[in-house]
């Protein structure tokens, strides 16, 4: 395609979220700290990416915007106890610089012994981490830049053509990094290119979140919150269960309502104390959109406190922020006040 832009002089941009999710799970993945007087730790994987990404480009000059947050999941051992959690990254932006980067490492099923991983973790992870956020946007404009505007020989502009030129020269002025498999070589496009976030199986684009609440209550007390009938009642302040036994539980298969109909859920799979996966939507969605509701459930014994990780996917784009939001609000701080199993900020 050929842009109709002459001399690069109007405002071009081109959406790269989908490329940065790549470009993260592709980069944190088996970051370790190595065998360290028997600890040790590594990310998993990228759990979640939220936020904004994309190239840009007028009067010739090509830069970056970018606004993210993410969770990346690690796993590890202190001598012979194993551990899982996870690291939180509330912003990795165009303009932060390597000291800006805040990471928040949480540990499931915390104890005492568990907790030395965490200086060995500032200690060899978040420095490589934070090597990895400042290459991004220069990963990002080489990957991306030339995508949106016309070839150097193509611009009669002088102006346009040194704001290009500089442009890459900037660029090219950090560590050379090696492409990404998934690169694809420039090509000079259209109009304003995007790419797609997932896609549902019922149609349309989707995103996920990933939330850690923590209750201090043992985990089979929360789980029971969330499918023994009376509880959910007395949180919810609304419930049916229309497509259910007569039972004091809710089962597998069943599908309820929540707030006055305003919220439509169905249990899919249930391990005890452990995990519960629901179906989940709002009213106000296409008919047949539904997310996906993952909790599991993490008990520390030593702590008395059960850390709820909750994995969303399938969340229509734009909607992120208000199902985290009526989460917050209507799950997690609702419980909280009504069975006292935490403080409520």
């Amino acid at each position: 395609m050929v842009v109709h832009n002459p001399n690069n002089w109007h405002w071009v941009d081109k959406n790269c979220f989908n490329w940065a999710r790549e470009y993260f799970t592709e980069k944190v993945a088996n970051l370790n700290t190595g065998e360290i007087d028997g600890k040790y730790a590594e990310i998993s994987s990228l759990s979640s990416l939220e936020g904004d990404c994309e190239v840009n480009q007028r009067k010739g000059k090509v830069i970056s915007l970018f606004d993210l947050n993410m969770v990346m999941l690690i796993k590890g051992h202190v001598n012979d106890q194993q551990f899982e959690g996870s690291i939180t990254v509330p912003e990795v932006a165009f303009d932060s610089d390597e000291g800006d980067y805040q990471f928040d490492i949480s540990i499931y099923k915390e104890t005492s012994q568990l907790n030395e991983i965490k200086p060995l973790i500032r200690e060899r992870l978040l420095p490589r981490l934070r090597e990895i956020f400042q290459r991004f946007s220069h990963d990002l404009l080489v990957t991306h830049g030339s995508d949106i505007q016309l070839p150097e020989d193509s611009v009669n502009s002088t102006f346009t053509k040194a704001n290009q030129q500089g442009s890459f020269a900037s660029s090219a002025g950090s560590k050379e990094s090696k492409p990404l498999p998934r690169s694809q070589a420039p090509k000079v496009v259209g109009a304003a290119t995007t790419e797609k976030p997932s896609v549902s199986t019922s149609g349309g684009n989707t995103t996920s979140i990933h939330l850690e609440p923590t209750f201090n209550v043992p985990a089979s007390e929360l789980y029971r919150t969330f499918v023994d009938k009376q509880r959910i009642m007395a949180w919810s302040k609304s419930f049916a269960c229309p497509k259910a036994g007569s039972g004091p539980t809710v089962d597998v298969g069943d599908e309820f309502e929540l707030f006055g109909g305003n919220v439509t859920s169905r249990l899919t799979h249930a391990e005890k104390d452990k995990q519960l996966v629901f179906t989940w939507r709002l009213s106000d969605w296409r008919d047949k959109v539904e997310s996906k509701l993952i909790m599991e459930f993490h008990e520390s014994k030593e702590y008395h406190e059960t850390k709820l990780q909750v994995n969303w996917t399938g969340i229509p784009l734009g909607e992120e922020d208000r199902v985290r939001g009526n989460f917050e609000e209507y799950y997690v701080r609702s419980i909280k006040i009504t069975f006292g199993f935490g403080a409520v900020l």
